[in-house]
């Protein structure tokens, strides 16, 4: 296992959530961006996670200097508070440019306009000193497969890619991948599409991925593995850890809620690969359950960060040698009745 070494955390504003759902209102109260900041400050978070328009509200409407001016305005908030950047990501699902995709649009002034803005959030980025930019590919995917042509998309994907690097020679991109959900497929569904994507880049040394533990599950895949696999490459740079209970909706459940074994091996992969130790963070891409009274708002945050330590703890007193044996016996029986009673304390 590796070395013992302590992890760093942090989430997003959006993950303050005031309950509305596609079925319903909120069911809290709207709070501000400075609310949540403190928040996450009192909660003992390391970094806070950014969309593009989180950073500088109303990002479109705006002159390139107001940008920056903002932007600085916000770095000096997050200095104040000992808070540092994660990630910034360009919002590109709101717009509607965005609708019939945003790098991927059939309409080439909407393509372009997604470049733009995925360049101007890389300006944000830089105003933050925050060198990663994340690409959920939200809407690049269509409902109808005639209506696109996926081969020239990839070219596309590439093209909006090589234009970022090419902006800013010392950002990294990662992308976070998702199966489904706006769309009704995605084109790039799994951290194996994100990593064969990064060979076209320009530059693919600064291409890497992020995986979501709920994404990996609605492709129907463990993220254990995803997670393995991305390391064994070198390109997992950032995390979102939640939990999700089958092939629906994407949830963003607490880590652990749904499937302790499966967040154990999550943490067990993390450990083993030594993830942290170039400075990742462990971000918690949970929201509140609808129901949750405003004095609990930030309880699923806590109580992810709780059950990931805990697991650290499991993970590292784990007998590795013991199970080694097992699986040299193949005695897998034995193995799956160990790991159930290590977790369950016994």
């Amino acid at each position: 296992m590796a070395t013992k070494r302590a992890y760093k955390f942090c989430f997003g504003p959006w993950n303050i959530s005031e309950g509305a759902d596609p079925y319903g209102p909120p069911t809290r109260p709207a709070q501000t961006f400075d609310w949540k900041l403190a928040k996450l400050k009192d909660l003992g978070f390391d970094a806070m996670m950014f969309h593009d328009d989180d950073a500088v509200p109303d990002l479109d409407a705006k002159s390139d200097q107001q940008v920056r001016r903002e932007a600085k305005e916000l770095k000096k908030k997050l200095d104040d508070g000992g808070i540092v950047a994660e990630i910034v990501a360009p919002r590109l699902w709101f717009d509607p440019r965005t609708i019939d995709g945003a790098y991927t649009s059939n309409d080439p002034k909407c393509r372009k306009y997604a470049i733009e803005r995925s360049l101007r959030c890389i300006d944000v980025a830089k105003a933050l000193d925050c060198d990663l930019i994340v690409l959920w590919l939200a809407r690049e995917g269509s409902y109808i497969r005639e209506s696109k042509n996926a081969r020239q998309c990839v070219d596309y994907l590439v093209e909006a890619i090589d234009a970022m690097l090419a902006h800013d020679r010392k950002i990294r991109i990662a992308i976070e991948p998702k199966p489904n959900e706006p769309m009704d497929v995605a084109y790039v569904p799994t951290i194996g599409h994100a990593l064969a994507l990064s060979t076209l880049a320009a530059d693919p040394k600064r291409v890497g991925c992020l995986i979501e533990s709920a994404h990996a599950i609605l492709a129907g895949l463990d993220p254990a593995d995803e997670i393995d696999f991305a390391c064994s490459f070198g390109k997992l740079w950032s995390l979102h850890l939640n939990d999700q209970n089958g092939l629906k909706f994407d949830q963003d459940k607490p880590f652990g809620s749904a499937n302790l074994r499966v967040a154990f091996n999550q943490v067990r992969a993390l450990e083993r690969n030594q993830y942290g130790s170039r400075g990742e963070f462990v971000a918690f891409d949970v929201h509140p359950f609808r129901t949750t009274k405003v004095e609990h708002w930030a309880d699923h945050l806590v109580n992810s960060r709780r059950t990931f330590l805990r697991l650290v703890e499991k993970a590292r007193t784990f007998n590795e040698s013991a199970a080694r044996k097992l699986v040299a016996d193949r005695n897998y029986a034995a193995l799956d009745q160990m790991v159930l009673e290590h977790l369950m304390g016994k």
